[in-house]
């Protein structure tokens, strides 16, 4: 059977429903089946390849300063956050940083995590509060006590110019460079509106050029979501994110996590991986490069 081509293989790709952008990508382009399967199953993004690089030229890199310790902050964490907190520890072991976790118990009150903070600052490299904190704790007054030559989350970017990238928002840019994504004047959706997600990716996604729109759950306008060129989700909602919500092409950053039968899985069901241009897994995209981030963030505030 001959391999269509040239007006036929525009036929050919007509048989997939909304599949325009694939027209684009392929139809002035030779025939390549391997290429067209790679495209129809969505390209996944490999965080933990990225990551990787990241970790071995920062093993090499943090032999040039002090030994560097970081001081995580945490109080009664969920099993998602204890797992999360056993990667960091890990790999900075790995890369030759100590990380310290400093857990205080469920009834600690604002002012006594400010006081943990301020002490850990004395004694530390560099201090994470490790988020989400109980409700009675005044969360910004916690993260305000971190001064930002010791907040490698980077809490305050934005706020002055050339911040260097929070973990979240630099494992975006780190794949983005690595897919050749392109932001300006792309339609953008955030998905929350936290801290380490939607607030910093908001502003890293306008400082792109991109057109944005930040929601949370119960305020989403599935009509906007389906116009997205881009979609951040940092909800923590699993599976929330269905294929018919979504248009062919899209390219997602998947930053939520959470616990489904027993399994960790992210804001995206598995079945928008088939319409995807790309996508981050959950395992396995943002989260190991967060971390590698974070650590090289350490290790960026104390080379001077």
């Amino acid at each position: 059977m001959s391999q269509p081509g040239g007006d036929s293989l525009r036929d050919y790709f007509s048989s997939f429903q909304g599949s325009g952008w694939l027209f684009s990508a392929l139809c002035h382009q030779p025939f390549q089946p391997v290429l067209i399967s790679v495209i129809l199953a969505g390209m996944k993004a490999d965080g933990n390849a990225l990551a990787g690089d990241i970790l071995e030229q920062l093993k090499k890199d943090v032999k040039s300063v002090p030994k560097l310790t970081l001081a995580v902050i945490t109080c009664t964490p969920n099993r998602e956050t204890q797992k999360y907190l056993e990667l960091k520890k890990r790999r900075a072991a790995a890369v030759g940083i100590s990380l310290n976790i400093i857990e205080l118990p469920q009834d600690a009150t604002t002012e006594q995590m400010v006081e943990c903070v301020a002490a850990a600052v004395t004694q530390s490299s560099g201090v994470v509060v490790q988020l989400p904190l109980p409700e009675h704790i005044d969360r910004d007054a916690v993260l305000r006590a971190i001064p930002p030559a010791k907040d490698p989350d980077g809490f305050s970017y934005g706020e002055k110019r050339d911040r260097r990238l929070p973990p979240v928002v630099g494992a975006i840019d780190e794949i983005s460079h690595a897919h050749e994504i392109e932001w300006k004047n792309k339609r953008v959706v955030i998905l929350g509106q936290g801290r380490l997600v939607g607030i910093p990716a908001a502003r890293y996604a306008r400082k792109r050029g991109a057109r944005v729109r930040v929601y949370e759950k119960d305020t989403l306008d599935v009509s906007s979501l389906k116009t997205a060129d881009i979609i951040i989700s940092g909800m923590g909602h699993a599976k929330f994110i269905v294929s018919d919500m979504v248009t062919p092409g899209v390219v997602i950053f998947d930053a939520g996590t959470s616990e489904d039968g027993g399994e960790l899985v992210g804001d995206m069901h598995p079945d928008v991986a088939e319409i995807a241009s790309l996508y981050t897994p959950v395992p396995g995209g943002i989260g190991p490069l967060t971390v590698a981030l974070l650590l090289r963030n350490l290790y960026q505030l104390n080379r001077q």
